[in-house]
């Protein structure tokens, strides 16, 4: 008898133990993941329900594919608009109200804004219709007025998410008019220095890879390609913007980590790529760091063509830059 106790306190003990370490496995799966700056997410037309996995991951930001659609509303994905998909339901809403529930912030060791990119797409190419759908995307947005990103009479000030409208849609002169906004334009390396594009209107240089670079992560990059890339990252950070790379060459995990290496060691602020999983390790193991300018003997003050922006920094937790 007093064996047959002992053998099912023992296995009592031991379904114990394998019960906690489920449990620790389970917290340990569900840790949060660190916010990482530099990871922007690309997703399909067809994904189910883009958001989730980017926020667990760390990731911080998203370019999401919108088409207008029935009821003013602005549907996910370049097909044939889906009930219930809309930006609105799918995206913008779960993404403030996990901001509002988090004191203003989407990850507890959030320090830049995330970056929400809509990207318009689809058939429709009317500009009266497309405009549409821009003021009704200002709309929602600023029904979440104090979580954005926003600029107000010239000057800068960081939300918890930063929105820039990218695509078939040129909102550049519609923004331009707006004393108080709540999106952006995204722009190119042609707008380092264009009055027409200040950084105020357009913060974030946004442009594929294969626009300027025919590198594939294969073979080492020609010096001539990394002395173009850096030259480039440096000129937009010295016009006060922020540069997104995106259109990221295929191929193997090894190629594409050494594109994302280079990337990071040139300074990108935002490596944009749909390998969700595979950028979000890379990234936790080489974040990427701003260069350190090199230091310049101080000589006569000559005007900027281009200011920078003017912050009002009245959130010192994320920073200014958008």
């Amino acid at each position: 008898m007093a064996n047959d106790v002992a053998t099912l306190l023992g296995g009592l003990a031991g379904v114990a133990g394998a019960t906690g370490a489920a449990t620790l496995g389970v917290a340990v799966a569900r840790r949060p993941r660190p916010y990482l700056p530099a990871g922007h997410a690309l997703v399909a037309n067809q994904a189910e329900d883009p958001l989730p996995g980017v926020l667990r991951r760390g990731l911080a930001g998203l370019t999401v594919p919108v088409r207008p659609g029935p009821h003013g509303e602005l549907f996910l994905g370049s097909g044939q608009p889906q009930p219930g998909r809309t930006l609105r339901r799918m995206v913008l809403t779960p993404l403030f109200t996990r901001a509002q529930a988090r004191g203003g912030r989407l990850c507890r060791d959030q320090r830049v804004p995330f970056r929400l990119v809509v990207e318009f797409t689809g058939p429709v190419r009317d500009a009266d219709t497309l405009l549409r759908a821009y003021r009704m995307l200002d709309q929602q947005l600023r029904d979440h007025a104090p979580l954005l990103s926003r600029c107000v009479d010239g000057r800068l000030d960081p939300g918890a998410v930063t929105v820039a409208i990218t695509g078939i849609v040129d909102v550049r002169a519609l923004l331009a008019t707006q004393s108080r906004r709540y999106a952006f334009a995204d722009g190119s390396f042609e707008d380092i220095g264009s009055a027409s594009a200040p950084p105020a209107l357009v913060p974030m240089i946004s442009e594929p890879w294969s626009r300027r670079f025919g590198w594939d992560g294969r073979e080492p990059i020609s010096a001539e390609e990394r002395h173009l890339l850096h030259a480039l990252v440096r000129s937009a950070h010295e016009d006060g913007r922020t540069v997104r790379i995106s259109g990221l060459p295929g191929g193997s995990r090894k190629a594409r980590q050494a594109v994302w290496t280079e990337l990071g060691e040139a300074g990108v602020d935002v490596i944009a790529d749909s390998d969700q999983v595979g950028l979000a390790r890379h990234l936790r193991r080489h974040p990427v760091h701003r260069p350190v300018p090199p230091r310049v003997t101080p000589g006569p003050v000559t005007r900027r063509s281009t200011p920078a922006p003017r912050s009002t920094n009245q959130r010192p937790d994320i920073a200014p830059v958008v």
